[in-house]
């Protein structure tokens, strides 16, 4: 199966979970939740696995756990793949 990792920057502690966007190859995130006790993980977590429609079993920290920058795995689906789902499409006109 399929394995994608991305490299994330979280900033925990946010007055609501927010995409920010990408930075070269880095996914910039907001997250509601304080930095204590594994909180913001998880809501990282629960935050990615409703944007991109998959489990959150399918959704995994690598490395990071008590740092902003972060790894996270994704299965079964293509960097690519994350990266059009989780970012808004520019307007084709």
């Amino acid at each position: 199966m399929e394995e994608a990792r991305i490299s994330v920057k979280v900033q925990p502690g946010a007055s609501k979970n927010e995409l920010l966007g990408l930075k070269g190859d880095v996914l910039r995130l907001k997250i509601a939740a304080p930095p204590e006790k594994g909180k913001a993980n998880k809501e990282l977590v629960d935050f990615l696995s409703q944007r991109l429609g998959i489990p959150k079993a399918d959704i995994a920290i690598v490395s990071g756990h008590t740092s902003r920058q972060k790894v996270v795995s994704v299965i079964g689906l293509s960097r690519e793949e994350i990266l059009k789902r989780l970012l808004p499409q520019p307007n084709l006109l």
